[in-house]
């Protein structure tokens, strides 16, 4: 029966279609086909295209997911053009991370054959991962450091001097502190944008000028070396209305300047009027962080238990204190409630 059955198999001729059926539209396309024919639209697209939308997607769903799709966009995504601009977003949770961050932006590093200008590391970055990008290249424009508390002074500053083209320097949080702010624009002289966001912290009076000198640190080190700056953010910092004008002074091309939970600083008086006609993008201090994009909790600091009433106005100590927080116990910082945000309270 078998070998019946092959030889009537064999000796059927194929069917072929007229060519009304071939042109209806009756006939179903195979999936395989359209699969194809889609990606040879994709193929169509100009380079520059292509490359522009999957440097939207992320650098690590480009290695992960995008380079496997085809043979085509493999061969794109090994286009050093398409590595100019890394961006290793992330959600920071490390035990359900398949892969190693710090090898998989080394190997980014690598593909972009020295033409990296632009890199976003969050969470993970370290002082050798700084080194393995300044010795691939000095051609780096801009820098953005997201919580990565492995980078230090030292780190940022022996980077720094390996990039003089920088122009844009972002940091959300860290231990880098006044004295890699200063090492970076003196060896940054084109450094246009700063950002040196903290966690904003409210502190007491003062109790003598040294104190209040130890506050702007950070404001006093941006003064002294970085004269070419645009734009500047230091939400959270602490500095007081010295530090401010120090910054004012010593940098006339300000254009937007954000200080939401700077809560040292009072602009009622001639300081604030100085910022509203010289600066024409400013956020104040109590303005809403409803758009920012990482966590703004507002702690108090140094473990006070009270503030005078004349030093935080429309605060009470039920608002600012939280007694039972011992997840920052060891930062000497109580806790605000969840659900209170200090900055959307009238400050000023």
């Amino acid at each position: 029966m078998a070998s019946s059955s092959r030889s009537h198999g064999q000796g059927r001729k194929p069917y072929r279609w007229s060519e009304k059926e071939a042109s209806s539209s009756a006939v179903k396309r195979r999936p395989g086909k359209e699969l194809a024919e889609t990606r040879n639209w994709l193929e169509d697209l100009p380079r520059d295209v292509t490359i522009a939308m999957l440097q939207k997607v992320g650098t690590i769903d480009i290695l992960e997911n995008i380079q496997k799709v085809c043979v085509s966009w493999r061969k794109i995504c090994k286009d050093p053009t398409l590595w100019r601009s890394i961006d290793m977003r992330n959600t920071g949770d490390f035990q359900d991370m398949p892969y190693d961050l710090v090898e998989m932006t080394k190997h980014a590093i690598d593909r972009s054959c020295g033409q990296l200008l632009d890199i976003n590391l969050e969470y993970f970055g370290n002082n050798d991962l700084l080194k393995y990008i300044t010795d691939s290249t000095n051609q780096l424009r801009r820098l953005r450091i997201v919580l990565c508390w492995a980078i230090s002074d030292e780190g940022i500053s022996e980077a720094a001097k390996k990039l003089p083209y920088m122009e844009e320097l972002h940091i959300y949080f860290g231990n880098i502190t006044n004295v890699g702010l200063e090492n970076v624009g003196r060896s940054c002289p084109s450094l246009k944008s700063l950002t040196y966001n903290q966690q904003g912290v409210v502190l007491p009076l003062m109790d003598s000028d040294e104190d209040e000198v130890d506050l702007n640190v950070d404001a006093l080190a941006i003064s002294r070396t970085m004269p070419q700056l645009h734009h500047l953010s230091l939400f959270g910092n602490q500095m007081t209305n010295e530090g401010l004008e120090a910054i004012l002074d010593a940098c006339p091309h300000l254009e937007s300047l954000d200080l939401r939970q700077c809560f040292g600083i009072n602009l009622s008086g001639p300081l604030g009027k100085r910022c509203s006609s010289s600066i024409k993008a400013l956020r104040l201090p109590d303005d809403s962080t409803s758009d920012y994009e990482f966590d703004a909790t507002v702690y108090k600091g140094c473990g006070y238990n009270s503030y005078d009433d004349d030093y935080l106005p429309g605060f009470s100590d039920t608002d600012l204190v939280t007694d039972d927080d011992e997840d920052y116990a060891s930062l000497g910082y109580d806790s605000f409630d969840d659900n209170e945000n200090v900055s959307d309270v009238d400050f000023l």
